[in-house]
């Protein structure tokens, strides 16, 4: 059983300390620095007497549940005002203390994160109501600092580790949210591992008997291949010590989720996957002639994406190799690359596409219900297709020909007649595929039909559709 004591609040408080002197103690000002780490400990200092005496349904003081969101979000590259935002996070739901005390305190930046992690509270609508209220509020929050929603992942995250003194109905509410709401978002902010953690939890809460087999199964490949990893580990490094190659190879276990439960029976090949990181992107691609010289490659498996980023911005190229009786899954990329890979939006240097991410935010709120779960799960797997010129555009998997119209505009798409994808003449509805490249022709009097909310699958596209048809009826 876990101590919860003074040493362990210590041991935290310290990890978290020495993260952030590591991630920002060369970049800021001397002041700036002492600044933060001040403002750090007294909010530490505030969350603990605010939250004295209470404790959570497992039974532990309730300041460690902050002091672990804390340190996750350090972990992942999170700035100073997020930390004391990660520690002040349930004040303002679970103490007397206000929203307007945290702003006079810790300034307006502090208060923007705290208030968009606090619940909505409402005696008038029902609890479904006030949870997409809630959702709402959070993605507004977000529009204006994405740290909001990120805050929220590491919050989301502890939850989900603790959440076994909760009732079952509780944790599948819980787990049934997170996967509809969250694990998609994290998607989107290019967070693939905080993505692949929050659904497994979340699917471990579901389907508690099929994700304990999972873990049996791959617990059983694991100690069957000990051997058999340690000598293709050994045989990689020495010939990259002969290429004078730098490497650093890391073993990773697919997580539980539903495809990976289908595919265990396949045992090793779709279980494990060996990821290769190197100094430089140039160093990549000498990895990968030597690992294609030690292995037979196996032909159509070859992933690039190192050049051209996958849709949620994750760079690495893959492989599978042929490795004596076993197929092997490798994944290679840069040391940089790879806090990219984890941290997504978060890591230094990564290239976030800010404008798309508000405008899928803002679409998400203006539908016809609080917050549109459906369209925020169908956009979560993009696609990636171009414009007549080479202008490349990501829409959802499932996109059609119409959705690309009302994505480079609202009134392309109210104008729109028929399609041309890669030189065939297409209708509007025509699902897209990754690559296609899409020209519409349009007419001077938009056709707009009820059916077309049938073709459409984004936000954007079917708001745009309802607004029109409505106005339509309005003016007959």
């Amino acid at each position: 059983m876990v101590k919860y004591d003074e040493k362990t609040v210590l041991r935290l408080t310290t990890d978290i300390l020495e993260l952030l002197t590591t991630h920002y103690g060369g970049g800021m000002s001397e002041e700036g620095f002492v600044e933060g780490l001040d403002a750090v400990q007294r909010a530490l200092n505030d969350a603990r007497k605010w939250h004295e005496g209470q404790m959570r349904k497992s039974g532990e003081p309730y300041i460690f549940h902050p002091l672990r969101v804390s340190h996750l979000a350090a972990r992942h590259w999170m700035d100073f005002p997020s930390i004391v935002a990660a520690l002040l996070h349930d004040v303002v739901e679970d103490t007397p203390v206000s929203i307007e005390y945290v702003r006079s305190e810790y300034g307006e930046e502090v208060a923007l994160l705290v208030d968009g992690l606090t619940k909505v509270e409402s005696t008038e609508l029902s609890r479904e109501a006030t949870k997409m209220e809630t959702y709402r509020k959070q993605v507004l929050a977000a529009i204006e600092d994405v740290r909001v929603l990120c805050l929220k992942f590491w919050d989301r995250i502890d939850n989900l580790n603790t959440i076994n003194a909760l009732p079952a109905h509780k944790q599948k509410r819980i787990a049934e949210e997170t996967r509809e709401i969250y694990v998609p978002l994290a998607n989107h902010l290019g967070m693939r591992y905080v993505a692949a953690t929050l659904d497994s939890s979340s699917l471990h809460l579901l389907y508690s008997r099929r994700g304990k087999i999972y873990n049996q199964r791959v617990e059983q490949v694991r100690q069957e291949t000990v051997s058999f990893l340690r000598q293709q580990r050994a045989r990689v490094v020495n010939a990259c010590e002969h290429e004078k190659l730098g490497i650093l190879l890391k073993e990773r276990w697919r997580p539980f989720s539903i495809a990976a439960a289908k595919e265990a029976g396949r045992g090793f090949s779709a279980l494990f996957t060996l990821e290769a990181q190197v100094d430089r992107v140039m160093d990549a691609y000498r990895f990968l002639g030597v690992l294609h010289n030690l292995y037979p490659p196996i032909p159509g498996k070859l992933r690039d994406h190192l050049v051209v980023p996958s849709h949620h911005g994750y760079q690495s190229l893959k492989t599978t190799i042929q490795a004596g009786e076993k197929r092997m899954r490798v994944e290679i990329t840069t040391r940089k690359l790879a806090r990219f890979n984890e941290a997504g939006v978060l890591a230094p240097g990564f290239e976030f596409r800010r404008e798309n991410f508000r405008d899928l935010m803002k679409s998400l709120t203006e539908g016809e219900s609080a917050f549109d779960t459906q369209s925020l799960m169908l956009a979560s797997k993009n696609i990636q297709v171009y414009t007549p010129k080479g202008e490349s555009r990501v829409l959802p998997e499932g996109s059609s020909a119409l959705d690309f119209a009302f994505d480079i505009h609202e009134k392309l798409g109210i104008h729109a007649f028929r399609a041309r994808i890669n030189g065939q003449t297409r209708l509007l509805k025509t699902r897209l595929l990754d690559g296609d490249q899409i020209s519409i022709e349009v007419i001077d009097a938009p056709s707009v039909l009820p059916k077309w909310l049938e073709w459409a699958v984004t936000p954007k596209a079917r708001n745009t559709i309802r607004r029109y048809l409505r106005k339509k009826v309005k003016d007959c």
